[in-house]
Parts: C-alpha cells; sequence; structure tokens
C-alpha cells in the first residue's frame, strides 16, 4: 500500500502525464489486500502521533483517542459513474441524432421485448382480461369487446419513439435487459443507456483518468487528516454510528449533527413536541414488531 507521500507523488506524475492511467492504477492497487486500511499502516501511525491532541476536542475527555474523520473519501466507482454521467450529457448534446438501424439492432442485442396488449378498436393499452366471459376482452376505455387484442411490432414502437419521443405509445416500460438484473426500461431509457454506452466508449480513457485524478485527490486529503479532529472513543463512536455529536450548549447531551442543540436544550414547547414524536416513534416500531412487519 502506497504511503501518503507516494501518493501525492503518484498523482503529480498522471496529471502531468508522465504515466498512464493503466500503470497509475497498477501502481496505487499494487500489493493491495483485502480488508487492508489505510489506518493499519505504518506511515499512518507515525503521521497520526504527531497531530494527535491531548484531549478529545469535543467533550475535553482523555479517554482512548483516536483521530475522527469528519469527511470520509468516496469509492473510485462512485466517480467513475459521475464523470461518465457528465459525459453522456455532452455527448447527448453535441450527437443527438442516432441511427434508428443502429438503435433497433442495439435494442435486438440487449432486451427482450414484451409488447404490450391493445384494444383493436381505440389502439389504447388497458384492455381488461376477464376469466369468466366472452368475449375475453374489454377495453376500459371505448368499451369495445374483443377475444384478441393487437400488438405493436419493435419496428412500429421505434418509429413512433423517432416521431415522438413523449408518445403515450413509447412510455411503457416494456422492454427487459438480457443481463443478470432483467430490469424493465422504455424507450428513453434504453436511449440515455445507448448514449451511455457510446460516450463510455468514445472518451474511456478521459473519463477514466478524471475519475481517478478526483479519486486521488480525495484519498489524499482523506490522508492528510486535513478533515479531522481529535476524539475520544465515545465523541467517535457517536459520530460514525450515529451521526451524533455532543451538544454545544450544554455539553452533556448528543445530537443529531443536522441539529443545533439536544432535545433537552431546546424550548421547552418545542422539547416537549419533540419528545412526543419520539414516543410516538417508538410505539410505531413497537406496533410493527409485534404485527411481524418490522
Amino acid at each position: 500500500m502506497l504511503t501518503y507521500n507516494e501518493r501525492i507523488e503518484l498523482r503529480e506524475k498522471l496529471s502531468n502525464g508522465e504515466i498512464s492511467l493503466e500503470l497509475a492504477k497498477e501502481q496505487y492497487w499494487k500489493d493491495y489486500k483485502e480488508g487492508q486500511q489505510s489506518w493499519h499502516t505504518k506511515d499512518w501511525k507515525e503521521r497520526r502521533a504527531k497531530i494527535l491532541k491531548e484531549k478529545c476536542e469535543i467533550c475535553d475527555s482523555t479517554d482512548t483517542l483516536t483521530i475522527q474523520h469528519l469527511s470520509h473519501p468516496k469509492k473510485y466507482a462512485d466517480y467513475e459513474r459521475e464523470i461518465t454521467r457528465n459525459y453522456t450529457q455532452i455527448f447527448k448534446e453535441t450527437n443527438s441524432d442516432i441511427d434508428k438501424s443502429e438503435f433497433k439492432k442495439h435494442i435486438s442485442k440487449k432486451y427482450n421485448y414484451n409488447a404490450v396488449p391493445l384494444c383493436p378498436n381505440c389502439g389504447d393499452h388497458r384492455p381488461n382480461k376477464r376469466v369468466r366471459k366472452i368475449p375475453q376482452c374489454r377495453c376500459a376505455v371505448c368499451r369495445h369487446e374483443f377475444d384478441e387484442p393487437i400488438y405493436k411490432s419493435l419496428e412500429e414502437l421505434i418509429t413512433i419513439f423517432y416521431t415522438d419521443e413523449e408518445a403515450l405509445d413509447v412510455r411503457d416500460k416494456c422492454f427487459v435487459s438480457k443481463d443478470k438484473w432483467k430490469n424493465n426500461h422504455n424507450l428513453s431509457n434504453i436511449k440515455y443507456w445507448f448514449q451511455r454506452e457510446k460516450a463510455k466508449t468514445k472518451d474511456e480513457e478521459l473519463i477514466g483518468k478524471e475519475a481517478f485524478l478526483l479519486y486521488l485527490d480525495d484519498d489524499i486529503k482523506y490522508l492528510s487528516f486535513e478533515d479531522a479532529i481529535t476524539a475520544c472513543r465515545r465523541c467517535a463512536s457517536n459520530y460514525d454510528l450515529k451521526s451524533m455529536e455532543l451538544c454545544p450548549k450544554c455539553k452533556e447531551h448528543y445530537k443529531g449533527i443536522q441539529y443545533p442543540t439536544c432535545i433537552q436544550c431546546l424550548p421547552e414547547d418545542k422539547r416537549k413536541a419533540a419528545l412526543e414524536m419520539i414516543e410516538f416513534g417508538k410505539e410505531w416500531q413497537a406496533m410493527h414488531k409485534q404485527l411481524g412487519i418490522d
């Protein structure tokens, strides 16, 4: 695992074009082991010892002090998705025309088309199928009764989509992806993912480099202890596990990090309302547990 300074050097080389993205990734993840964390390394421990203060910066306790990060780096995949989204938007704006035959081939290759049943009289796609009555189907719109619905072919549906992407006929999620996820899509969804695939293929190297540089920035910031404080075990645990911090007003009770004070420091009327809400929530959870739906 690279040290803090080695990561800074790696980022500079990649940014200046001195090494390729592939080599940068290889060097970064070289000798990486599953479950290995930065704070297990000698480099971390040595730099941590230099900035660790003598008491908790939240409650002044001296019990089991640690470094508490106030923010955490995102995963590389998160940055890659974000940057890919940006490049997809640029691709959409500069490549608005999509070849119809190419789009159809893409759909046939990636999706199964489950055509929506339609009324043969008015073409509405809301016919009701009856079990005991004949004719078996009855249109909910024009009330026409029939045995066999009609279906639009893939070619017809794509033609409508190319004429009007907001048309009612093309809004149905009647396409099922052929991958392991089996997700349902409509033609607008498919068009986006098709454009995304095109954008990613066209600018794969740029996307990867930009995403990896942002990932390294985040990683280096985390290792620098820039956004970190000294905290005792209790304060660190409350922050990490419960998103709570010590109330700055009473310095006794903990509060959600999104709130200015703890419940106990609220004015009487607001404190009463908050406690009632908490009690209601507990009763609701107890009822769910009793009903077996928790």
